[in-house]
């Protein structure tokens, strides 16, 4: 099963990987206010990066993204308000989508649901080969790996 991952925020880790787990490939992608936007104008680009990356790559089976924390606030506002765009374009695409808690990521990757960004990074080094871009595509490598190996071998969702 082919797995997009995704860490939404102004700057969205993302991770692509082939049916048997192999990074395709994974970067950061951009969507911080321009000066004037409003996040209407940022939720529209960021649907149609994501809409041109599953289109380009033939579509993933599973899009896997960090569920947002509610802390409240404008950060909070805009990483829900992405979220929401990767599940309307997942049912729009009959693609399966799947939110995964940070502190369950954090556990898998480090044995610690209270990792700092450093140790996410380093359990993603060993996946990439190279350091990360950032920890938000750190983020994304991980949550692609553990999507995989909790439902790419024939598991399900």
């Amino acid at each position: 099963m082919k797995i997009l991952a995704l860490d939404c925020a102004t700057k969205t880790g993302w991770c692509l990987l082939d049916e048997t787990g192999e990074i395709i490939e994974s970067g950061v992608q951009s969507f911080e206010k321009r000066r004037g936007e409003s996040n209407g104008l940022v939720f529209l680009r960021f649907r149609n990066w994501l809409g041109k990356l599953i289109e380009f790559r033939r579509g993933p089976q599973l899009l896997v993204y960090e569920r947002a924390h509610m802390r409240g606030g404008a950060a909070t506002e805009l990483c829900v308000g992405l979220q929401t765009r990767v599940q309307e374009l997942a049912a729009e695409k009959m693609i399966e989508s799947l939110p995964v808690p940070s502190t369950t990521l954090k556990k898998w990757a480090t044995g610690s649901g209270h990792a700092n960004k450093v140790a996410m990074i380093l359990a993603a080094k060993k996946y990439l080969g190279r350091n990360p871009e950032d920890d938000n595509e750190a983020d994304a490598v991980l949550l692609a790996r553990y999507a995989f190996d909790q439902y790419g071998n024939g598991g399900s969702l």
